[in-house]
């Protein structure tokens, strides 16, 4: 059919052609003709009894002739009307029409470029993931005050949005790994990031309102009972850092310095938060006593938002004691379990046996190097375990038994790390690092888990979240204070975030405003 429509259109104007050629031919004969029939040079014969008849018939004979010229003229003038008509229609014809031999003319905006669509995923992504952290965290205090039954519609949208922004992230690393590889598919793969982000803000925007209403923080009642519950966690958390103020000192004198790089100044930083919380909680009571519930409300939900990221840093040190203290427990028996099996390793033919020889030979180097350390003095057992697994891991080895454990301690240690780093630097870690960190997490969770190379993609990651933070710079003479008056701040060095904890999407969120703390 698409083969014939050129044809059929031919034959169309070819017919139309033809009738306008022979209309004017008709025309123009019909113009003609009078002039033949009153200049003929035939003799008529006329009686001498008409003679005065025909003398009085002349004129009317000449009035005629005249009168007969209208006619063709209006003939000739609706023929070339009409070829002029349908010349025009044609000619729009053939600019708006898709088949070949016309030029269709564009439906609609041209449509951005690749880089432009791909800037703007990225963002989307960034924007998507400190939503559903800021509304886990503002979630977190809600459900300490009014229980986890009263929260359940909350909690489940944060889980559905966070099902949407994994899948995102998951198209954004199949897309960075060049799959698909064409530009039409790439852009369909941009556009479907695009739809899972604005859905999973979309599922939190949904339920902003009703989550608003739960806590009532402009109400006497619902302010009060939320400051309690923020000013309990409060000092709770500042006894948590009193103790874990050595804690680093202690790890650093028993495995070294290596062994605590990733909690080095959380101590600090924690304090600051707590000092901002401290600022912050007072401004809100001082508030609620003025009853100025939106402001006493925006006061406490920026010390929520200080006092989870302190919270943060200090579980990081004490995460890190505690998996310190398994790793070196568990270094001894990861040795023998791996010269065990590395003895007993079998020759199945999937690799040459030259290559396996030097694996094997790589691998009694690595656990020869690790008993050196345990001899030697202190040492990062957690880096060891590493060793010892990434060693047996090319032979096949540590799938099962004690090296599966190691396995699963290290990978868990790193990316629980550079999680946490994310989360207190989100004002400045980019899409890649964020899209990498997700990647390393299905490596952990998903089945068959692979711990060796999600341990190795959370450290990369961690480095990359690192390189972001510098990047975006050490802005000290940063502003104290945004428009609402909601304070910015510059804690350890960077001004790390664009708003205090709050539940809610994109949309929901400037109703806020940009308050900003950390």
């Amino acid at each position: 059919m698409i083969r014939g429509r050129p044809r059929r259109a031919t034959s169309h104007i070819c017919v139309r052609v033809l009738h306008t050629v022979v209309g004017g031919l008709a025309a123009v004969v019909w113009l003609m003709l009078p002039w033949m029939t009153i200049n003929s040079d035939a003799p008529v014969p006329v009686t001498r009894a008409h003679q005065a008849v025909a003398s009085s018939a002349a004129p009317e004979q000449d009035g005629t002739s005249a009168a007969d010229l209208v006619l063709p003229l209006v003939a000739v003038g609706a023929a070339v009307v009409l070829a002029g008509y349908g010349y025009v229609r044609r000619t729009r014809r053939a600019r708006t029409r898709t088949t070949p031999g016309g030029t269709a003319t564009p439906a609609g905006p041209a449509e951005p470029p690749l880089s432009e669509l791909d800037e703007r995923v990225r963002a989307l992504l960034v924007e998507a993931d400190d939503c559903v952290r800021t509304s886990r965290e503002e979630l977190g205090f809600a459900e300490a005050g009014l229980g986890a039954e009263a929260v359940a519609p909350f909690a489940q949208a944060v889980r559905d949005a966070e099902s949407e922004l994994s899948a995102a992230f998951r198209m954004r690393q199949q897309y960075d790994d060049g799959v698909p590889d064409d530009e039409t598919s790439r852009r369909h793969a941009l556009a479907g990031m695009v739809g899972r982000c604005q859905e999973a803000g979309r599922r939190l925007d949904a339920e902003a309102a009703g989550f608003d209403r739960l806590r009532a923080l402009e109400t006497a009642d619902g302010l009060a009972a939320a400051l309690e519950v923020a000013e309990d966690r409060f000092r709770a958390l500042a006894a948590r850092t009193g103790a874990a103020q050595a804690t680093p000192a202690g790890l650093g004198e028993r495995y070294g310095s290596a062994a605590i790089g990733a909690v080095t100044g959380h101590v600090e930083q924690a304090k600051d938060r707590l000092l901002f919380a401290t600022t912050r909680l007072n401004q809100a009571r001082q508030s609620a006593d003025l009853g100025e519930g939106e402001g006493a409300a925006r006061h406490l939900r920026a010390a929520e938002g200080a006092i989870a990221q302190a919270e943060v840093f200090v579980t990081g040190i004490e995460r890190l004691a505690a998996d310190l203290t398994s790793a070196a427990g568990l270094v001894p028996a990861a040795l023998t379990g791996a010269e065990a099996e590395l003895a007993a390793r079998t020759d199945t033919g999937a690799v040459p046996a030259g290559e396996l020889h030097a694996r094997a030979a790589h691998a009694d180097l690595v656990l020869a190097a690790v008993r050196e350390e345990l001899t030697a003095g202190p040492y990062d057992p957690l880096d060891a375990l590493r060793r010892i697994v990434q060693g047996l891991a090319p032979l096949g080895a540590g799938r099962a038994g004690v090296l599966s454990v190691a396995a699963l301690l290290v990978a868990r240690n790193a990316v629980t790390d550079t999680d946490a780093f994310v989360t207190t630097h989100r004002g400045a870690v980019g899409s890649t690092a964020r899209t990498r960190l997700a990647k390393a997490e299905r490596l952990l969770t998903d089945g068959p888990p692979d711990l060796p190379a999600a341990d190795t993609l959370a450290r990369h990651t961690r480095e990359l979240a690192e390189q972001d933070v510098r990047i975006h710079g050490n802005p000290i003479d940063g502003p104290a204070e945004h428009e609402t008056g909601a304070a910015g701040a510059v804690l350890g060095g960077v001004l790390v975030a664009g708003s205090p904890a709050s539940y809610g999407g994109p949309h929901t969120r400037p109703r806020r405003g940009r308050a900003s703390a950390l």
